[in-house]
């Protein structure tokens, strides 16, 4: 099996998430809420798939990842369990010599045209950090709107 990127998030997790409740409306209001994580390598390593639950939103998730040798790319695909429906175009990106993995799309959200940003980080044996921002300027400002703080379970 090859090695990937994401290998450090093969196994099962739990995280603290934290979502702004209006997103790009200024808002500074924040709700909180778990979620589980397991997460498995597919297609040799060429490739990453996890599937979250939210009990308290009795709600979740799955991510698809696919790593593309030749550019050195990730391409990120979720979709939620409330619509079922793949969100594209995918979330395309590497992680850089600092350890973060950063990854981007231009998107349409609520009829406006932006960018939105994943941001891989503090990664560690048994924690790591991923972040969700929306812009509105083309990546010259950035809103965060969801956080999750991963702890492992095994």
């Amino acid at each position: 099996m090859n090695t990937n990127s994401f290998d450090f998030f093969v196994g099962t997790w739990t995280s603290k998430q934290r979502r702004l409740r209006e997103v790009l409306a200024g808002s500074a209001e924040w709700y909180e809420f778990t979620g589980t994580t397991e997460c498995w390598n597919v297609l040799d390593g060429a490739g990453n798939f996890d599937e979250v639950t939210f009990p308290e939103l009795g709600s979740g998730g799955v991510t698809l990842r696919l790593y593309d040798r030749t550019r050195d790319e990730w391409s990120l695909y979720w979709a939620g369990s409330k619509t079922g429906l793949l969100s594209l175009p995918p979330v395309v990106g590497r992680f850089g010599d600092d350890g973060r993995g950063v990854f981007t799309a231009d998107e349409l959200y609520d009829g406006k045209q932006i960018k939105v940003r994943y941001l891989w980080s503090q990664i560690t044996a048994v924690s790591c950090r991923w972040e969700q921002a929306f812009s509105t300027d083309q990546g010259a400002t950035w809103e965060t709107n969801w956080i999750a703080d991963f702890s492992r379970i095994d």
